[in-house]
């Protein structure tokens, strides 16, 4: 039989009833629009969650003070353990053959004032590694450095939103701040790092000495947390290892028999967890708008069975002359075809046009995957054959003669 025949034919056929070819179509270019647009949304989801995990560094540890319990869903710290020490900070650096760089972290919410002006924000005391620890940039003046850190100098380095608050865009280096009632004078501002994992705005920070912080600010002699860089990705698994029995040692642990007094967080582990969680989200979401593919080829199913009822005179006709069976099931199978790739082709015009609706009409990140516009077009072709084939072979077995009586 000749294919481009017979699809001449199914276009007539399918042009000759406009309205029922336009119902059919419509299921499957809702079932690939959809598609494309929640993946396309679960992709710009999952990519998002991502480069936060890599901004902070996909080869970052993160040591805790007291074992991290979970409550409600959320990770939680139960107490104040004060086990934590600088010199904890000063051995990791030194012994752990694995860790290139380790930098101590206590932090707390604390209002500021400059002028008539106040806010609440987190004051974190730290060293100066923390900037290459945790891939923090300075967009103008400096960061502290080590010699100011031993003279406790009342050094801040301020974070965008502190500028935003206080300043109103001015420039502040060289102002003072009254951080509680210390005052300290503004020596640089970081660059813009916007909200992490746990929706924390990052610019919401000031940065100062850790010996100044402990002595003038919070009044403690321990730390609450100390971030390290592995000297690379390959060695996360050596320097936690490293980490934890060195601290275990120093903290007299390992003679006593107990459990650990701290928690060391892998972001590589992280970054697996995350990647995991959005492959699956976005599978799930995929499948949910792929039921309305099938609804699409119950559509095309539907309308083949009356086409089949409406020309039975004409299948008849067509065998009485010569045409097999096979020839009568592959024309059928041709018109189904064609509502599959038309209701495919359009469906992802749709579709893409809707991610990049959704992209600039609001402020999700939505990334158009190219294996997913492939998979929904493949699947719908799939789906207008499946539908296809059972009307196609019912038309086939209609007799003759039967068929010539009918009207």
């Amino acid at each position: 039989m000749n294919i481009a025949r017979s699809i001449r034919i199914s276009r007539k056929q399918l042009a000759a009833h406009k309205l029922r070819t336009a119902l059919a179509l419509t299921g499957i270019v809702i079932g690939v629009s959809a598609v494309i647009i929640m993946v396309a949304i679960g992709n710009g989801a999952q990519q998002e969650v991502l480069s936060k995990i890599e901004a902070m560094g996909t080869d970052l540890l993160i040591v805790n003070a007291g074992q991290v319990q979970k409550s409600a869903g959320r990770q939680q710290i139960r107490g104040t353990v004060t086990t934590l020490a600088l010199a904890d900070v000063e051995a990791i650096a030194r012994e752990c053959s694995a860790v290139k760089v380790a930098a101590p972290v206590q932090s707390k919410k604390i209002q500021v004032k400059y002028g008539n002006l106040s806010t609440n924000t987190t004051v974190v005391g730290t060293t100066t590694e923390f900037q290459e620890v945790r891939n923090f940039r300075i967009a103008a003046g400096a960061f502290f450095t080590d010699d100011e850190n031993l003279a406790s100098r009342r050094a801040a380095v301020l974070g965008q939103s502190v500028v935003n608050n206080l300043f109103e865009g001015r420039n502040p280096i060289g102002e003072t701040i009254r951080v509680g009632r210390v005052p300290f004078e503004i020596i640089g501002v970081m660059e813009s790092k916007g909200v992490d994992l746990n929706g924390a705005d990052q610019d919401d920070q000031i940065f100062i000495p850790i010996r100044t912080a402990l002595r003038r600010v919070f009044n403690v002699s321990y730390i609450g947390a100390i971030n390290i860089r592995a000297t690379n990705t390959q060695a996360m698994r050596q320097a936690v290892a490293q980490v934890s029995e060195l601290l275990r040692d120093r903290h007299r642990l390992n003679k006593q028999q107990k459990p650990d007094d701290f928690t060391i967080q892998n972001q590589a582990d992280l970054l697996v967890a995350q990647r995991e969680t959005t492959n699956t989200f976005t599978m799930l979401i995929g499948s949910i708008a792929s039921i309305s593919l099938l609804v699409g080829g119950i559509g095309i199913l539907a309308i083949m069975l009356i086409a089949i009822r409406e020309r039975t005179n004409e299948i008849g006709l067509r065998m009485a002359v010569g045409a097999s069976r096979k020839d009568i099931m592959t024309q059928f199978v041709i018109e189904a075809s064609i509502l599959g790739v038309g209701g495919g082709l359009v469906g992802i015009f749709l579709g893409v046009l809707g991610a990049v609706v959704v992209r600039f009409g609001t402020s999700w990140a939505v990334t158009i995957s190219p294996n997913s516009v492939a998979l929904a077009f493949g699947f719908s072709l799939l789906v207008g054959l499946f539908f296809g084939v059972y009307p196609a072979r019912r038309a086939s077995l209609l007799d003759p003669i039967e068929a010539l009586r009918s009207e």
